[in-house]
């Protein structure tokens, strides 16, 4: 069976770090593009970044402070999260792709597995 374990979330104060784990088995790493999503009460879910075949994509709101990884020894993608904001406040899912273009990686209805979430709460 196809799995995603999305760990790592926590409790944070503005201006801090976390790593969030996205553990997948029942499948290859490298074969799959694997993203990261987020979703804030009330609102939409939201592309946060993407990695495929060595490509790596963030949305506006996180570039130069999230840093996505894949470690396919481990058959784990990272998401590294630096200078926290109240506003990066929401549940964090990874997802695996279908087969997508590149430009498309923000948009939810082209992953066909998710990951059960983890919770990102940034507040002093």
């Amino acid at each position: 069976d196809v799995q995603l374990q999305a760990s790592g979330g926590g409790l944070v104060q503005p201006g801090g770090s976390l790593r969030l784990s996205c553990a997948a088995s029942g499948f290859a790493l490298d074969d799959y593009g694997i993203g990261w999503f987020r979703q804030a009460p009330g609102k939409e879910r939201e592309g946060v970044s993407f990695i495929n075949v060595g490509r790596k994509f963030y949305a506006d709101s996180v570039k130069g402070r999230f840093t996505i990884s894949r470690d396919n020894a481990k058959n784990t993608v990272y998401l590294q999260m630096n200078s926290l904001k109240p506003e990066d406040t929401a549940v964090y899912y990874c997802a695996r792709a279908s087969r997508l273009p590149f430009s498309l990686w923000p948009i939810p209805s082209y992953y066909t597995y998710w990951g059960q979430g983890t919770q990102v709460t940034v507040s002093s």
